[in-house]
């Protein structure tokens, strides 16, 4: 009777989990309308704008949404309302949620040369929402989660809908190279048809993958792993020679116009003058500090630790990832002094080792949260402002073994000085013509790229690791 149940209930599954694919004809396994996924999309896309600040170019977001647009129009789901972003990430990244939401993160324009590139981008995110990937996604782990609880039910053993989910899990973790080759061929096909050069989308893969490479070096030069592979990392061997991207893109060549726009100049333009790494909005790293010239503040991490700059946090962390310190923004409009706002902000939680910080002209407080994974918490006022530390470690590591490098990173909070103010100015793009006997080591000499400047100007032009440009070439330089 047990079993019948779990089969009863699976078959229920596959009845009511069959759509057809509008972008293949497959009939795939979804457990959501059409109205389901633009209303989820709807809630993504709200969380997301939080997360992922809106880069404040409205003439660069018009233009985006306007090659967006054009490359929907002659998708499988052109009714839908896309809406195209360009989020103030230096990441290397671009995602789409359901419903027609599509972000492209600010530094991944940098890398791209032309306008065919650029449309080929963001079909490629069209094609995952015209083939529903997230939905399926989102099916797939919606139906291993109801297995697991049929499981648990009939055998009256929880575990097994544990198992299920871990199982569930792995299976729908990430596209896959299946589905990013099924979002590459739709949207080569949404190129032509939009008359753009297809051939753009290998060239958007060989950006990408070059990206891959140029870690891969680096990470050998400082006798580091080979970190894991980013946007789109899903080629062994080199675009051109990959034969399954090759036959999916193959059907795009028969749909091409008399057309096939590139347009690399009109891009180039658009990116001139667009920062590159940090924004003066979103605050600078440079080496081991901070700087936020609108906010008026600076701070320190130690040698070693990375920074991760989001729009909700600051966070460092150690090499090892064992210990992490993240400072948060928020207004203080009751005027509470830091010790009463960090009290309010622990709610009923003991503390202890509290003590008064005076710093810079500023007034905080800190204490430790104690417990059996005991924080490191502090408050800094700075105008109208406060800023809230926490600080951990986990694993078999203890507060007190990182405690003074948390207690550094607090104490080195200070108003930024009017000579650092240009120090919270970003890099810039600049679009430049190359003169006659002019190299890529010699344009790297007058760049203020950090580190290997040669090997991150190749990349950025897409010439790495060797290749020069000619003479009358536009290209990309970082001032």
């Amino acid at each position: 009777m047990k079993l019948r149940c779990v089969l009863v209930l699976l078959g229920l599954l596959q009845l009511v989990g069959c759509a057809v694919n509008p972008a293949t004809g497959r009939s795939d396994f979804v457990m959501m309308s059409e109205a389901q996924e633009l209303e989820l999309g709807r809630r993504y896309n709200q969380q997301i704008l939080k997360q992922y600040p809106r880069y404040p170019d409205e003439q660069l977001q018009a233009y985006v949404q306007q090659v967006g647009e054009r490359v929907a129009r002659h998708s499988h789901r052109s009714q839908l309302n896309y809406q195209f972003t360009v989020v103030d990430s230096p990441d290397i990244n671009a995602f789409a949620v359901p419903g027609g939401y599509i972000y492209i993160h600010r530094g991944l324009l940098a890398y791209l040369n032309s306008e065919a590139e650029l449309a080929a981008v963001l079909g490629h995110e069209v094609g995952h929402v015209t083939a529903r990937h997230s939905v399926q996604q989102q099916s797939q782990s919606s139906a291993w989660n109801i297995l697991g609880q049929a499981v648990a039910i009939g055998t009256g053993i929880g575990a097994a809908g544990d198992l299920a989910n871990v199982l569930g899990g792995a299976f729908v973790r990430g596209y896959g190279r299946d589905m990013e080759l099924e979002a590459d061929g739709l949207g080569a096909q949404y190129l032509a048809r939009s008359g753009y050069d297809p051939q753009a989308m290998i060239e958007v893969v060989k950006v990408l993958k070059a990206q891959e490479d140029f870690a891969r070096d680096q990470a050998a030069q400082r006798g580091q792993s080979s970190p894991p592979s980013g946007y789109h990392g899903v080629f062994d061997t080199h675009p051109d020679n990959d034969r399954r991207l090759r036959q999916v893109l193959g059907p795009a060549r028969a749909l091409a116009t008399g057309q096939q726009e590139v347009n690399r100049e009109t891009f180039l333009k658009r990116l001139d003058g667009l920062p590159f790494g940090d924004s003066a909005a979103t605050g600078v790293r440079r080496g081991q500090r901070f700087y936020h010239g609108e906010l008026g503040i600076t701070l320190g991490f130690p040698d070693g630790w990375s920074l991760i700059n989001r729009a909700d946090a600051l966070i460092g962390h150690s090499v090892d990832q064992q210990a992490f310190i993240a400072m948060t923004l928020e207004g203080n409009p009751r005027g509470l002094s830091a010790r009463q706002l960090l009290r309010q902000r622990v709610g009923g939680q003991p503390l202890a080792a509290e003590r008064e910080l005076r710093q810079a002209g500023l007034s905080g407080y800190s204490a430790i949260i104690p417990g059996s994974a005991p924080r490191r918490v502090a408050a800094l006022l700075h105008g109208e402002r406060a800023y809230l530390f926490v600080a951990a470690v986990r694993g078999s590591a203890s507060l007190e073994s990182q405690d003074a490098r948390f207690l550094e990173v607090i104490g080195s909070f200070r108003p930024i000085t009017a000579a650092e103010r240009r120090l919270a100015e970003p890099l810039r793009l600049d679009i430049v013509t190359v003169k006659q006997g002019q190299t890529m080591a010699e344009l790297a000499r007058r760049s203020k790229l950090p580190g290997d400047a040669e090997a991150s100007l190749r990349l950025l032009n897409n010439f790495y690791p060797v290749g020069e440009p000619r003479p009358g070439d536009r290209v990309k330089v970082v001032h």
